[in-house]
């Protein structure tokens, strides 16, 4: 006797470089040490822009003092861009870059 079944489909779906590629790019944005900027004004604006809370902004804020500067999102090119503007309009150093 013959069977009836049908067969199940593969559902199984693979990566492919070309699907990995057509992914929307990943933006930093990153903000850099000026010697113009207090470091508790820093903070508020890092709160006030990301909504974080004191302890996340103090964090951010002393590696931007420590070290430079702060990787502070990772994000879209439009919202990168809003947060870099955003950023700027407080007077921050702040610019993005690709992943």
């Amino acid at each position: 006797m013959a069977s009836t079944a049908t067969p199940v489909p593969d559902t199984h779906q693979e990566t492919s470089p070309e699907t990995r590629e057509t992914k929307a790019p990943v933006y930093l944005v990153i903000v850099w040490n000026d010697p113009v900027n207090l470091m508790q004004y820093v903070t508020h604006v890092f709160q006030r822009v990301f909504g974080w809370d004191k302890q996340t902004a103090e964090k951010h804020m002393l590696e931007v003092h420590t070290q430079g500067r702060s990787t502070v999102a990772r994000d879209s090119q439009e919202k990168a861009e809003l947060y870099v503007h955003q950023l700027q309009a407080y007077s921050l150093h702040a610019t993005m870059e690709k992943e």
